[in-house]
């Protein structure tokens, strides 16, 4: 038996801010980071929030430390907030999720209970305002945490493109791969399903035909919605279904380097597509699962797919190609890492790939060789 449910309820849209004057006469708090207290958005979420007795906490750092989650947690109970808004980025909604959770889980007597949570993002990438997941980092070890819990999972989701309007090109590029990593991961993951397949379908559609537009043009509303839509999708998607071994790779890449998450993820997805198709060891048609959804893929997204050795080929390509386009380099040389570092870390890094929990849903099992294997094309 499987399960699919919408546990978040979702406000999309030009002007879904709008669903935020449900909040009225209550005490909130807004977790946000500092980037978004100098762009006035705490004070233009505020003007919705009737009769609201309102705190901030802007503390937040992008693959937010284990720190900031006790100083949130203490914020948190400092307000008495019955309500938590988190607005920003991928790293701002996941440390409100955390924070949240950690405030519950306190000892009876310290334990800080939000009766409303919003997630509000400002980037069109991570999907975090409707999973279970979140990341943390400790900054000492160089390791991100991917954590899973329906605790984490926001009961409600804002998504309106005019706060994406802002994001920097090098911003909507990260994030919008980001995005397509999270929709061609899940829908080849062991755990996807009809109903995470036709979201990541779609969230595919969307980037292939919408990314370079934010990317180009910023004030293209259109295709900021679509974008934002699609990295909601995509979440959605992975939060059923799983992901896979380059979110493994990628967590470990931006780690030990501090590169962009949604960044790192485009590195590694054109190795790790080739890899999960594994065509080279087909047969007498005996094409992987997986090259067969690659294909299928590859004709929504309108490319050639004649046969699925063809489909296959064109959906690398295309990944490469929009990589080019987005300026995104392809290896961490091109990024600007000594291969030397990169080639020290190697191992460290293929044992933290294999034991990151996004690695278990691939398609395709990968052993140490094999990560060492998509590492080493990584580096140069």
């Amino acid at each position: 038996m499987q399960e699919f449910s919408f546990r978040t309820r979702i406000f999309f849209g030009e002007g879904a801010l709008e669903g935020l004057r449900r909040v009225k006469n209550r005490r909130v708090l807004i977790v946000t980071d500092r980037f978004m207290v100098e762009a006035g958005v705490p004070d233009k979420l505020t003007g919705y929030l009737e009769g609201c007795q309102v705190s901030v906490f802007a503390d937040v750092k992008p693959d937010p430390p284990v720190e900031v989650v006790a100083q949130g947690v203490a914020a948190l109970r400092e307000s008495g907030a019955q309500v938590m808004i988190a607005v920003g980025g991928g790293s701002v909604i996941d440390a409100a999720k955390i924070i949240r959770a950690a405030a519950y889980a306190m000892p009876e007597g310290q334990r800080q209970e939000v009766e409303e949570c919003y997630a509000i993002p400002t980037t069109s990438g991570t999907g975090s305002e409707v999973t279970e997941y979140a990341v943390i980092s400790d900054a000492q070890k160089g390791v991100k945490y991917p954590l899973a819990s329906e605790e984490l999972q926001p009961p409600i989701a804002i998504l309106d493109p005019a706060l994406v309007m802002s994001a920097p090109p090098r911003v909507t590029a990260d994030t919008g791969m980001d995005v397509l990593t999270h929709a061609l991961e899940a829908y080849v993951s062991t755990g996807a399903n009809d109903f995470s397949d036709a979201l990541a379908e779609k969230a595919v559609s969307l980037v292939f035909r919408f990314l370079p537009l934010a990317y180009q043009d910023g004030t293209d509303l259109l295709a900021r919605e679509k974008m934002h839509n699609a990295s909601c999708m995509a979440g959605l998607a992975f939060n059923s279904a799983g992901l896979g071994v380059c979110h493994g790779i990628a967590h470990t890449i931006g780690g030990k380097f501090h590169i962009p998450h949604g960044r790192a993820n485009a590195m590694v997805l054109p190795w790790v597509l080739q890899y999960n198709a594994d065509l080279d060891h087909a047969r007498s048609g005996a094409y992987s699962k997986a090259a067969k959804k690659y294909q299928r893929m590859a004709k929504i997204a309108d490319l050639p797919a004649y046969n699925v050795r063809i489909g296959v080929s064109n959906l690398v390509r295309a990944v490469q190609d929009l990589n080019r386009l987005l300026q995104i380099p392809s290896t961490l040389k091109a990024h600007g890492i000594d291969p030397r570092e990169a080639e020290a870390l190697k191992a460290e890094m293929v044992q933290a790939a294999l034991q990151d929990g996004t690695t278990a849903t691939n398609p395709r099992p990968v052993s140490e060789a094999d990560v060492l294997k998509i590492i080493q094309k990584t580096i140069s």
